[in-house]
């Protein structure tokens, strides 16, 4: 499901302060929105902006768990490679260009971490455009390419969101 792909992702971002707490809370917004639910996601949903900084690391994890997605604690290496599978679907929705991509992972990671290096390498590449043989649009194709495989790996890996009951997926009741 996008919302709890959406929400994961950001919940991912934050943990590497690419994102501020209330893009976080927007996020729990839309999924109840989208069908998910849990009792500390409705309460990470009604956080206010200002509420958000504050609480976001109480009840983000909480928020995950109950849903069965998987929080990475702030500076772990698991929430390093979430945030930059994370970005790679930024760019693939749009919101980002292919340039944006590898230099947000190559500032973020630099070339120590393995889901990052190729993007840290194409942002070299896009800094001596000037001095070689490449177009920026044979690079943007590459970074395209490396942001479509993270993607594929961190969907084989996402765990199935759980999601609350609606009137359609009841059984019936007897009459």
């Amino acid at each position: 499901m996008s919302s709890a792909r959406d929400l994961q992702d950001l919940a991912a971002l934050w943990s590497i302060g690419e994102i501020r707490a209330y893009e976080v809370v927007q996020a729990a917004c839309d999924a109840l929105v989208a069908g998910l639910d849990s009792p500390a996601l409705r309460v990470l949903a009604a956080c206010t902006r200002g509420e958000a900084a504050y609480d976001v690391p109480d009840l983000l994890p909480a928020a995950l768990e109950e849903l069965g997605l998987t929080f990475h604690p702030p500076g772990s290496e698991a929430g390093r490679e979430a945030a930059v599978r994370s970005l790679a679907r930024q760019m693939l929705a749009g919101r980002l260009t292919p340039r944006e991509l590898a230099l947000r992972a190559h500032q973020r990671f630099g070339h120590c971490l393995p889901p990052a290096q190729r993007l840290a390498e194409l942002d070299d590449e896009y800094d001596v455009l000037d001095h070689g043989d490449r177009t920026a649009s044979r690079i943007d194709a590459e970074v395209m390419a490396e942001a479509r495989r993270l993607a594929r790996e961190a969907l084989a890996a996402a765990p199935a969101p759980h999601l609350k009951n609606t009137e359609s997926s009841r059984s019936p009741r007897p009459a």
